[in-house]
């Protein structure tokens, strides 16, 4: 897949993750998990959901600022991450959203 193509593709999916859950970097793109966070560094769309990509362990690349906004949409944490457990949506999943 050309690699516009693919940040497309990555854009797209996080424009369907519903509000309350979470996804991650791998998820967005298993055979290169980095592109995700590149995609999101360069991006200019103020109404893309951003915070709802996180790391895999639930940690997040945005610190505070991304904390604020998950728990404003009612996430759940365990500590200082994410409850993966709970809001975590995996790509088979994300990918059937419509």
């Amino acid at each position: 897949m050309p690699d516009l193509e693919r940040q497309e593709r990555i854009l797209e999916l996080i424009r369907k993750l519903p509000e309350g859950f979470v996804t991650t970097y791998g998820d967005l793109c298993p055979e290169a998990p980095r592109l995700p966070g590149r995609v999101l560094a360069t991006n200019t769309d103020k109404k893309l959901p951003w915070h709802r990509v996180v790391r895999a362990d639930g940690s997040f690349a945005q610190g505070e600022k991304q904390r604020r906004r998950l728990r404003k949409e009612g996430i759940p944490f365990k500590g200082k991450r994410v409850d993966m457990e709970t809001a975590h949506l995996p790509r088979r999943a994300l990918a059937d959203l419509r």
